[in-house]
């Protein structure tokens, strides 16, 4: 039996703001879509002792998430009637300020949309082995907490 091929959903470094707009443009076309709904998590400058947070150093058990990952992407088309679903997370340093979570649903109606992109966020951070340590003025500190 063929293995399935994964969606790799990890990118180096932070999400390029092109890739955001390309991604929403080649959706223009498909006109059985009526909404979308997008998140864009971005890295913030937390107050820590010893200073802001000035990047997150990602890190991930990438095999383990894919799978993971496709197992939630099924759940939710089996749940909402969706059109499409893109997932981009960043591995490696993503500086304060810059998007490091792209997440992109879509659908004919809007509620679909917004209720499949929160509960799809809300899985990614609770579910996929994705870990961020917190540089704080320049060092490595401390592990982050998913909330």
């Amino acid at each position: 039996m063929k293995e399935k091929k994964l969606h790799n959903i990890f990118i180096e470094g932070p999400i390029p703001a092109q890739k955001i707009a390309d991604d929403v443009q080649k959706h223009s076309g498909r006109t059985g879509i009526g909404a979308h709904s997008i998140f864009l998590g971005q890295v913030r400058a937390d107050a820590k002792e010893g200073g802001a947070v000035t990047a997150i150093e990602y890190t991930a058990y990438t095999e383990m998430a894919l799978a993971k990952m496709d197992i939630i992407r099924e759940n939710l088309f089996a749940k909402y009637p969706l059109t499409c679903m893109h997932v981009y997370h960043s591995l490696g340093t993503v500086a304060v300020g810059e998007i490091c979570l792209f997440v992109f649903v879509s659908s004919m109606h809007r509620k679909a949309a917004i209720d499949a992109c929160e509960e799809l966020v809300e899985q990614i951070k609770q579910e996929l082995p994705i870990w961020g340590k917190e540089i704080v003025s320049g060092e490595v500190g401390y592990w982050k907490e998913n909330q």
